[in-house]
């Protein structure tokens, strides 16, 4: 390892770029580019609005949870440098001025998105575009509907400065009482119980935001008093938690930690950019925020509720929809996910195939008689989880169940300690990890008594349990009963509830343990082939790639003449293209109408890339040092020879292809939006992967009448 750090510790004299791009400078590169999908007018234009407003989503969380972090940081005196160089307060001015152009785009786009709504037939109305009758309407909607949970509060002596929650947007006044003339200053906090959007009856599509709504209505507030200035403005807090390194009971510490996030600092401030320097000032000082972190915006604060105007009725406005696919071979065996299983190994592609065949395998498991135990974790799940229901079943049936729930997965965490407590009640074993990893890891193991004895069957994912997110995130579920692979997961579920750590793993790799030191061999012996004058090259997709030691192996594989081609979504800290140090390596990064989730990683093994000889693996892990060192994670093999070629030449090999939705890393840091060369044809891999079955989900089996119904009653469904 050390020998590969000497090679690139610094960059060549052919460049003075620090060998890494800014993680946070990165990510802040990718929320630009959901904004720049904001702005494709190849859209629909709520598709555009849905861009808008996860963008602005994305904004607010990267404040919540990695400026605060960087915040904390320079308040405790933290020394050390980022990867590239920078101290904190470099950092931290990099990201203000960055978030200040990105909010400016934000704002620019929601402009033109307004127009083009209205010119569709939605509108969003400003107040002078009201008519009286709408006026009286919306009166009446006031004083029933907003009024009596509205709380105006005046400052004072006797009234300070209130809790502002985060995220929370709130209107300051100066007020004067027109009898004596005393001026008073007030708040009214924009009450979240309400919709930030309020629709208009009738036919018409037409919308007036709550805060219009309230300024319209200030007199029946503050009666007697007359209004001299107004504005409004939006907090951000840092909502981490930390938690206790020895907890005697982590659900307790959690929940305490919860109700701190709740009142964590205020880290940022936003004001509408109409609002008198005297109020802005007031804020700020009662905030006691300082100026780098308060934004002026010359439109709407809190852009992400946006998403409240996205309505049923025009789907003209929206995407095609699109129905998923039930793999065929699961059909072919008349639904028995364990009989398909058996035959050979089986990969989905989610969104393109239904994420219902794995709630199949578990609502299977939960009522087979068969099965005597199921071992399931549980990172990020829907509110109404049909997983969850199926666990629950299992264990009312009697059945061994235990679930490995991470109590720690970033704003679920209230969800996940609810929800422990019902597998609990119906007789579930619910475990929740180590208080200082996470477990990331998607796995399921069922076990089933059959005529040649107990036999395993397991479903690795790359992506959550969530049947919400697994319509829109692209990942990969990958079902066998490969023997090897079952003792694996039984190993690390023994990992997980028992601290057992594993003598060895048959075929998996899994981190802490050996998931780093496999990646690095896997790379190594790419860096030999290349110096032994055999093909060399490596593919990998992933959401993100940070860690330091990885790309300085990946850095030392290009110099050894490894082809090294990349799909990274978000977050690049690897600095492709720079004459000697990575001008073998192509970064891509793919934003569109689904969230590229999967991580897959390919090595030619001495034969280069594509080949049927290629090692191929998917995973639960970004290439990142949390994932690699601070959470349990899996890696594992494809060895069945038609899921092989299913995610090494269907999956990455479409992904390399796609010349509508992609985006070229260039050295400096920036990204290029590629497009079709002179006489090449569009092609979007979103677009084919919906249009094209998978290969592993095809059967070759004979179809019944019995599966002929069944296919059509679940397509109709």
């Amino acid at each position: 390892m050390d020998q590969v750090q000497d090679q690139t510790q610094t960059p060549t004299a052919e460049t003075a770029l620090p060998r890494f791009i800014n993680r946070e400078l990165s990510w802040l590169a990718f929320n630009r580019r959901v904004v720049e999908e904001a702005m494709n007018e190849a859209h629909p234009v709520l598709e555009r609005v849905r861009f808008l407003s996860i963008s602005a989503s994305n904004h607010n969380e990267f404040y919540m949870v990695r400026v605060a972090g960087l915040v904390t940081q320079l308040k405790e005196g933290y020394s050390e440098l980022s990867d590239d160089g920078l101290t904190v307060r470099e950092q931290l001015e990099a990201i203000n001025r960055e978030s200040s152009a990105l909010l400016e785009a934000q704002q620019a786009c929601w402009r033109a998105l307004r127009e083009e709504l209205s010119e569709n037939g939605i509108a969003v109305l400003r107040r002078e575009e009201v008519t009286e009758a709408e006026e009286a309407w919306l009166e009446r909607y006031f004083l029933n509907q907003i009024f009596p949970i509205l709380t105006p509060i005046a400052i004072d002596p006797a009234h300070p400065f209130p809790f502002i929650p985060n995220l929370g947007v709130s209107m300051v006044l100066q007020l004067r009482d027109k009898d004596s003339g005393e001026s008073m200053r007030a708040l009214v906090p924009l009450p979240m119980q309400v919709p930030r959007f309020i629709r208009l009856p009738g036919a018409d599509i037409r919308f007036v935001a709550v805060e219009t709504v309230i300024t319209m209505m200030l007199h029946e507030l503050f009666p007697g008093f007359q209004v001299d200035a107004r504005g409004l403005f939006r907090v951000i807090r840092d909502t981490e938690v930390e938690l206790e390194e020895e907890a005697e009971d982590l659900v307790h510490v959690v929940a305490s930690a919860l109700e701190k996030r709740r009142r964590g600092s205020a880290i940022r401030l936003t004001f509408s950019s109409r609002i008198p320097q005297s109020l802005r000032a007031f804020v700020v000082g009662q905030l006691k925020i300082n100026e780098a972190d308060v934004f002026d915006v010359d439109g709407l604060l809190g852009l992400s509720d946006i998403m409240q105007i996205i309505v049923d009725e025009r789907p003209d406005l929206q995407f095609p929809p699109f129905k998923p696919r039930f793999p065929e071979r699961i059909l072919s065996f008349e639904g028995d996910a364990f009989a398909a299983i058996r035959e050979k190994d089986i990969i989905v592609h989610h969104p393109y195939e239904s994420f219902e065949v794995v709630v199949q395998f578990l609502r299977q498991a939960a009522r087979d008689p068969a099965v005597v135990s199921i071992k399931q974790t549980l990172y990020r799940t829907s509110k109404d989880s049909p997983v969850v229901k199926a666990l629950i079943a299992a264990a009312e049936a009697g059945k061994s169940v235990t679930a490995m729930v991470e109590l720690k997965a970033r704003f679920d965490e209230e969800a996940n300690i609810r929800w422990s407590r019902d597998l609990e009640r119906a007789g579930a074993q619910v475990v929740f990890g180590f208080v200082n990893l996470k477990t990331h890891a998607k796995v399921s193991l069922m076990t089933r008594r059959e005529a040649a004895g107990l036999r395993s069957y397991v479903h690795f994912g790359t992506g959550n349990y969530h049947t919400e997110t697994a319509r829109i995130y692209t990942d990969l579920s990958l079902f066998t009963a490969d023997p090897a692979l079952c003792r694996d997961a039984a190993r690390l579920f023994n990992l997980m509830t028992g601290y057992s750590r594993p003598d060895r793993f048959e075929k998996l790799a899994a981190s802490p343990l050996t998931l780093r030191d496999t990646l690095d061999k896997l790379i190594d012996d790419e860096i030999a082939h290349a110096r032994a004058g055999r093909p060399a090259a490596i593919w990998a997709k992933m959401n993100q790639i940070v860690d330091p030691e990885i790309i300085d192996r990946l850095y030392a594989a290009s110099q050894a003449g490894v082809q090294i081609d990349m799909v990274v979504r978000g977050i690049c800290c690897l600095r492709p293209g720079v004459p000697g140090l990575s001008e073998n390596i192509r970064v891509r990064s793919i934003v569109g109408r689904f969230l590229e989730h999967s991580r897959i990683a390919c090595f030619g093994a001495g034969h280069g890339l594509p080949s049927a000889e290629a090692k191929v693996f998917l995973s639960s892990a970004d290439w990142m040092p949390r994932n690699l060192n601070w959470r349990i994670e899996t890696l594992v093999p494809i060895e069945n020879p038609t899921v092989h070629a299913q995610v090494m030449d269907e999956v990455m090999g479409t992904n390399f292809r796609d010349n509508m939705q992609t985006w070229m890393l260039r050295p400096d840091g920036t990204y290029d939006r590629i497009h079709p060369a002179a006489g090449e044809a569009p092609f979007s891999a979103h677009e084919y992967f919906m249009t094209h079955p998978s290969l592993s989900g095809q059967s070759t089996r004979e179809e019944s009448p019995r599966v002929g119904l069944l296919k059509r009653f679940l397509w109709k469904a």
